[in-house]
């Protein structure tokens, strides 16, 4: 009788093993611990004709454009951990704090999975992230092409995102790095723990995410560590040169919302490098409460857009936009010094880029490959993702060409 009364409620909160809510922290299951840094959670599980409903109608629905595409068809099932790990945020003196993140499993027998890490892109939500997988459509879109078919996807929610208790760390360069290193760490724990033996390691990721595939590929690199190769749509590799772009040379194309990305960007800057008075003196005094509350998920876009302005030189102070200030300039001076690019690669890389993408248009998206044929780095290759790609057209025309060239490059 108790266990019909157990499985009754974890049936009513979303969190019966056999399949459920993946984007509930399930009562019935409690964290695993691996090590006293590490531990993790089941949180269900997505079946074949899920995954595939995942890439055929979920993925039409999100797409802007009207052509019809689908991911290939599953070939296996995926189960899904929510992974608690210890990091640091290396811009307050490495002070230790907890992040999660996901891990996909295919639910099938192998001696050994390649492994894709994938960096989400930007939410306006603190829980549109990888651990809480039926709010994030990105993720399950990653989930369904890669777990689906033979890989294990991880994926962190980076510092002040899911269950974090921190600021958000929106494009903070060593915070992500770390988070995104450290989750690596504690997803390689969690697989042994699961008798599970990874194989070889691929990068993804798109917008933001793409950004912080960037600098974790580039401390990967450092470390000595092997990448196989590493794909990303989208990439703002010079946050300067974007920024600087929507306030001074705003075009038709640029979407509304990236109004809502520089408000998250300048109280992120403030919290993370200590830059006191930085929102003070960047937005209008108009906007400055919104952008706050914004920033602290007090509230979403949907309200959010309807308090800002259409363009990010309306947010922003004159002087502060014309970077005719003390903390403009050191503001200005820290995204310089935060691209993502600028060093020698030893990963083979791919960069998708959209015609009418109306948040990193193709220049920014595609810095690296003139740069690497200059400094004799590995293969970088841009690749067009069509006329008709914008933002979300090219994460997916990615997501696709990238699951192509990954699998010819899997060890034997």
């Amino acid at each position: 009788m108790r266990w019909v009364i157990v499985t009754l409620l974890m049936v009513l909160l979303g969190g019966y093993a056999g399949g459920g809510n993946p984007g509930n922290a399930y009562a019935g299951d409690a964290y695993v611990p691996v090590t006293s840094d590490v531990s993790y959670q089941y949180i269900g599980s997505y079946d074949m004709t899920r995954l595939n409903s995942i890439g055929t109608t979920e993925l039409n629905d999100f797409k802007t454009t009207k052509s019809a595409i689908t991911l290939p068809p599953a070939r296996n099932g995926v189960k899904l951990y929510r992974v608690r790990y210890r990091t640091v945020i290396p811009e307050r003196g490495n002070r230790p704090v907890v992040a999660e993140g996901l891990v996909a499993v295919p639910d099938r027998a192998a001696s050994s999975y390649p492994v894709v890490s994938y960096q989400h892109g930007t939410v306006f939500s603190r829980t549109e992230v990888p651990s809480f997988p039926e709010q994030s459509p990105e993720t399950r879109f990653m989930i369904a092409q890669f777990a689906g078919n033979g890989y294990i996807l991880i994926a962190a929610d980076y510092i002040g995102k899911g269950t974090s208790a921190e600021p958000d760390s929106y494009l903070i360069k060593e915070s992500t790095t770390q988070a995104c290193m450290d989750m690596l760490s504690a997803t390689k724990a969690v697989l042994a723990s699961l008798s599970i033996t990874p194989g070889d390691l691929f990068l993804s990721g798109w917008s933001q995410g793409a950004y912080n595939t960037m600098v974790f590929r580039n401390r990967l690199e450092q470390a000595g560590v092997t990448v196989t190769a590493a794909a990303t749509a989208s990439t703002p590799m010079d946050l300067y040169v974007l920024i600087t772009r929507w306030i001074n040379n705003r075009t038709s194309l640029d979407s509304d919302w990236l109004v809502g990305c520089t408000a998250l960007l300048i109280n992120s800057y403030e919290q993370y490098y200590t830059m006191s008075g930085l929102s003070g003196a960047a937005i209008k005094s108009l906007y400055r409460q919104s952008a706050r509350d914004f920033y602290d998920n007090k509230i979403g876009w949907a309200e959010a857009s309807k308090l800002f302005p259409k363009s990010t030189k309306e947010l922003l102070q004159t002087d502060f936009a014309d970077a005719g200030s003390l903390v403009a300039n050191r503001f200005f001076q820290k995204l310089q010094e935060n691209q993502a690019y600028q060093w020698r690669f030893r990963t083979p890389s791919r960069y998708y880029y959209g015609k009418i993408d109306e948040v990193v248009p193709p220049y920014i998206a595609t810095l690296p490959v003139s740069y690497q044929e200059a400094v004799g780095g590995a293969t970088a290759t841009a690749v067009y993702a069509g006329d008709n790609a914008d933002h979300r057209g090219t994460f997916i025309f990615g997501m696709l060409d990238q699951k192509q060239w990954f699998d010819g490059l899997i060890s034997k």
